[in-house]
């Protein structure tokens, strides 16, 4: 059956809260789901995860949160759509009672112009493939996984949520490249990611903070596999570390982070290094991983750091590069009211929290060491100028509120 776009959309106000939706947020390596009940706001009903895509020996992991039923169990994971089958055959139970009634998909790129959630189109799915070079390792495998679920559901409406959005209004001076010009009439700019991420943590914020705190300079600090940090002002980004793709910025699990461009024409010279061998390098062999020839994450190397020199250099890298990152930002913000702490090691990281906040007391920035031990929400010392915050992110909830608001408004 041929997929019918112009489809209407329907009311979820008017069909009494029922249903679900679908969040799909599908990378590289990886593909995570989540179902949420429609209602006043998501609720989360069942998630997932399947890694080592790719292989035929890929790692299906979910749990159903009501009944507490779960499963772990090895499956061929060829490519992220051929692992549709196993996640909508765990979710059954959960359709039953509510059925599907839209999918969200995580965009990672959506170019200049979306700076929304964007209802799935002909015209939408177009202007993805033309930005497909923008970011060969995620836009192709989100085509997919919305063709795939428009083959499978081709009455079922489709929402693109942009990790880019979050940042298109930063200031034209933040946004450019230092490169000819005729090269920015071709969309080659600094855009920033993880803005689902940001989103979801300023409404925390927002729930959270003092009075007008979401209103005052912020630093919000996602570190994770893939790391970046932004500037917040008066609720809107200007300034953030990734830009033209999501390579950039500072050093991550796998990926390099800023380097010198002049690396590229070195090794092409030298080691008769391609482009692809080259984008394969700064994205799945550097990083946490390439400095310490251990692992990508941060855990091993914590546990590894006292035995082996190369592991200690990978973390005081990452944390030399995250205070680096947080005195630029501070600068572009005029100083520093609020620094969040999100994302994996962010969040479940004390060491790296107070490495990274250590010497930066210049900036009203003072960590609280027990409070920072027992991984509090504020871990930041009383009366000091900044507040120091560990917010958990909640990127398929931001996904699942956007959707559920573009369909009962679109």
């Amino acid at each position: 059956m041929p997929t019918d776009w112009s489809v209407s959309m329907p009311d979820l106000g008017k069909e009494g809260g029922s249903g679900s939706i679908l969040v799909i947020n599908g990378g590289s390596s990886t593909l995570k789901f989540t179902l949420f009940r429609v209602g006043d706001s998501p609720v989360r009903e069942l998630s997932g995860l399947i890694d080592r895509l790719g292989s035929s020996h890929g790692t299906f992991t979910w749990m159903e949160n009501a009944t507490g039923r779960a499963d772990r169990r090895t499956i061929a994971a060829p490519a992220p759509a051929a692992c549709l089958d196993a996640l909508m055959g765990c979710a059954d139970g959960v359709l039953a009672r509510e059925p599907l009634r839209a999918i969200g998909h995580r965009v990672v790129h959506g170019g200049k112009d979306y700076r929304e959630p964007q209802r799935v189109t002909p015209m939408v799915m177009e202007e993805l493939q033309r930005l497909s070079p923008y970011d060969p390792e995620h836009l192709p495998v989100e085509i997919e996984l919305i063709k795939e679920c428009a083959r499978r559901y081709p009455r079922l409406p489709q929402v693109a949520c942009f990790d880019t959005a979050f940042h298109s209004e930063m200031p034209q001076v933040a946004r450019l490249l230092a490169i000819p010009r005729r090269y920015e009439k071709l969309g080659l700019q600094r855009y920033g990611f993880h803005g689902l991420s940001c989103s979801f943590l300023m409404k925390e914020l927002a729930r959270v903070g003092r009075q007008d705190e979401v209103n005052g300079r912020i630093i919000l600090a996602h570190l994770g596999n893939g790391a970046s940090m932004t500037a917040v002002k008066d609720g809107k980004s200007v300034e953030t570390t990734m830009g033209f793709t999501p390579t950039s910025g500072m050093p991550m699990s796998r990926r390099s982070g800023d380097l010198d461009p002049g690396l590229v024409s070195y090794l092409a010279r030298a080691e008769g290094m391609s482009a692809d061998r080259f984008h394969r390098m700064v994205n799945t062999e550097s990083g946490l991983l390439g400095v310490s020839e251990i692992s990508s994450d941060m855990r091993d190397l914590l546990k590894a750091e006292q035995s082996d020199p190369r592991a200690a250099e990978a973390i005081a890298l990452f944390c030399y590069q995250a205070k680096k990152w947080i005195g630029a930002l501070a600068a572009t913000l005029g100083g520093v009211d609020t620094l969040v702490f999100s994302a994996g090691i962010g969040e479940n990281s004390p060491v790296v929290r107070a490495r990274i906040c250590e010497g930066l007391e210049f900036l009203g920035i003072t960590i609280d060491m027990l409070r920072n031990e027992k991984n509090e929400a504020v871990i930041s010392k009383e009366g000091g100028r900044a507040i120091v915050r560990v917010i958990h992110t909640d990127e398929e909830r931001e996904i699942a509120a956007s959707v559920m608001m573009w369909l009962s408004t679109g």
